[in-house]
């Protein structure tokens, strides 16, 4: 596995302009190979202005290399703000880096990757959400947890359909099936979402080794009871272990602590402080 960045951070973003805004944050991220995998083939990035999970596949080491190759592309964008155009450019970087692997292996190689990413979008603030395969995005603001990502699997779309139930979807043969992916000599398209960014906004960018062990009920219940990402993310992949571990699990949490007004006429300006 491969991860990018601090493990645990906090920073203050701020834009100038009118108004000026300053936003802090705080993140966490931490993986594990789980109980019943050799190897981990998740790889994580947490960094500014991304925060991003990507699950490999192809088996052996080839999904590691995926994975990996797409956080390392999508780590070289180094700006305060990001854009869609921006992203997909490194994830097309990836797909050229990963094609390469990927013909030396008879089944071929690829990787979902999911994220959040600090955008300005109609002149303020946002995030970016954005997605291929079947890792999530969660918000969890103090009362209800969204999931802002769609599976891209088989599963999902025999639960479009209404052919199956919720409950039949969490043991279902082909829930390991999806039908999107960085990889695979195909052109990488994500879905997109848009939010503000509020205070008080916690975010959760999982691969799906959380999500097999833990129900929506469970993931609200330690996004809620921790008061840290740290100890969030610690609680979050120990329970999952706990479950049974059967993937690897791979979570990034992420909180607005904050977003104040601050006394700068500038304009037009990000900056970031870390700590």
């Amino acid at each position: 596995m491969t991860q990018i960045g601090r493990s645990s951070a906090r920073v203050s973003v701020t834009r100038d302009g009118v108004p000026a805004r300053q936003v802090t944050l705080a993140w966490a991220a931490l993986t594990d190979k789980g109980t019943k995998r050799a190897m981990n083939e998740d790889s994580a990035l947490s960094e500014m202005p991304l925060f991003v999970v990507a699950d490999g596949m192809g088996g052996h080491s080839a999904g590691d290399i995926a994975s990996r190759a797409v956080v390392t592309r999508l780590s070289g964008i180094t700006d305060a703000v990001t854009d869609a155009a921006t992203i997909e450019k490194a994830l097309a970087e990836a797909l050229d880096d990963i094609d390469k692997v990927g013909d030396e292996s008879v089944l071929g190689t690829g990787t979902t990757v999911t994220g959040v990413a600090l955008a300005e979008i109609d002149d303020d603030l946002a995030w970016l959400v954005f997605n291929i395969g079947d890792s999530r995005v969660y918000l969890f603001d103090g009362d209800e947890l969204r999931q802002l990502t769609t599976d891209h699997s088989v599963v999902q779309e025999l639960l479009d359909a209404g052919l199956i139930t919720r409950e039949q979807a969490e043991h279902h043969p082909d829930s390991n099936v999806i039908t999107r992916a960085v990889g695979f000599h195909e052109r990488p398209v994500p879905d997109y979402e848009t939010l503000p960014v509020a205070a008080g906004q916690r975010i959760l960018v999982c691969s799906d080794g959380l999500t097999k062990e833990l129900t929506d009920y469970g993931i609200k219940h330690y996004l809620a009871t921790t008061s840290t990402p740290e100890r969030a993310v610690d609680e979050l992949v120990a329970a999952a272990l706990a479950n049974g571990g059967r993937d690897n699990v791979t979570v990034v949490v992420l909180d607005v602590e904050s977003d104040q007004a601050v006394d700068d006429q500038a304009g037009g300006g990000r900056r970031s402080n870390r700590s």
